[in-house]
């Protein structure tokens, strides 16, 4: 028989030789917390938690999730070749061609990302890299904060981390605020999802907080953005007081702001905040506080451009309904989501995560269509 969830945790971190009370350090959680879940006495609730499990124990977070693979030797073996260009090009500058000219490329890469389709960003990141040599500070920091953004996402934090980084030190060089906030928006969220957390979030508020003076669009927008970050970093130490006033914050600057913009790629405005408190709920841990959230986003007053933004609320809608075992209405928003933007289904960890626990409980008449939507997404269980 498959082996529960917590007896697979126990499993990888004896064989790390780690404490449970190391262990739980590492996650933001209580000793006791580890040994309920270790014992089958509490589930894993959040897909961040579970994640940072993973990363603590070096196994592939399907190694925990998935039953039938923790055993496996190949177990969570990654390989694309498109990951690997991205590294040499970082590195070694390895020789390869862009194929539009670069002043164009960046935004439409960020535009293509906002957009969801996430593999066509990923083709050209390399050539992108090559071709940013040379040019004018901003061009270089929005280039590099596109590369660090799509790294992020696919959980490529290490090569997230270098190409942040190198958008921050061309971004001092240029000495524009709003390019500084950018590229230092993409370090934090390269490193909140490592050891680093904490520096991740206290670089966040100290960055927001020198930043936020003037009223200039763009500079708003970006602190806006790292009150945001802030608010996700506190909720996932399960700090619902610090998430609470951070989230104020961004409202107040997003007020300040007037409208839903796009500034720097920051999608930042207050419908991005209020999407945002969807988040927040969800990282907590509180799914009635998420739907409850998530009826007060009104998606019509973003663009249709920024997907991955609209399909966010819906992704979190379907977590927090799977929480509570209403599986239909979860699978309802996951399709949404399939529907507007498929490769957020085959690439967010939330989604899979979500599409494999109404995998596990599926019955009856519904059970075709999830183990449908888990084929197309790459979901086994």
């Amino acid at each position: 028989m498959s082996e529960p969830i917590g007896r697979r945790i126990a499993l990888h971190r004896r064989r790390r030789g780690l404490s449970q009370a190391a262990v739980a350090g590492l996650v933001g959680r209580s000793e006791s917390w580890l040994s309920q879940v270790e014992r089958g006495l509490r589930g894993v609730d959040s897909y961040t938690v579970l994640r940072d499990l993973a990363r603590v124990l070096r196994v592939d977070i399907d190694v925990l999730a998935t039953p039938d693979r923790s055993s496996s030797p190949t177990a969570g073996a990654r390989t694309d070749d498109r990951l690997d260009a991205i590294e040499r090009a970082l590195f070694l500058g390895a020789a390869s061609v862009l194929g539009a000219d670069v002043r164009r490329a960046v935004p439409d890469l960020h535009h293509a990302y906002q957009a969801a389709r996430y593999d066509d960003v990923l083709s050209d990141l390399p050539g992108l890299i090559v071709a940013l040599e040379g040019h004018e500070p901003s061009l270089v920091a929005a280039g590099y904060t596109v590369v660090a953004k799509t790294l992020t996402k696919i959980g490529s934090y290490d090569l997230a981390l270098v190409a942040a980084d190198r958008a921050w030190t061309v971004a001092r060089r240029g000495g524009d605020p709003a390019d500084l906030g950018m590229a230092v928006h993409q370090v934090v969220c390269a490193l909140l999802p490592t050891p680093r957390a904490a520096q991740a979030e206290e670089l966040a508020v100290r960055m927001a907080t020198e930043l936020d003076h003037g009223d200039d669009a763009a500079a708003s927008s970006v602190v806006g953005a790292l009150w945001l970050i802030a608010a996700v970093a506190a909720a996932r130490r399960i700090d619902a007081t610090a998430a609470a006033d951070r989230l104020d914050r961004a409202d107040c600057v997003a007020s300040r702001l007037g409208k839903d913009a796009n500034h720097r790629w920051t999608a930042f405005g207050p419908t991005n905040v209020a999407i945002h408190r969807v988040s927040v709920a969800v990282e907590l841990g509180d799914a009635p506080a998420a739907l409850a959230a998530a009826e007060d986003v009104d998606l019509d007053r973003l663009s249709e451009g920024l997907r991955s933004r609209r399909v966010q609320v819906q992704l979190d809608i379907a977590w927090a309904h799977a929480q509570r075992r209403r599986d239909a209405e979860a699978l309802v928003a996951l399709l949404e989501v399939e529907r507007n933007a498929p490769q957020v289904t085959r690439r967010n960890v939330v989604a899979r995560d979500t599409i494999r626990q109404l995998l596990g409980r599926a019955r009856g008449s519904s059970g075709a269509a999830v183990r449908g939507l888990a084929h197309r997404a790459g979901v086994a269980i």
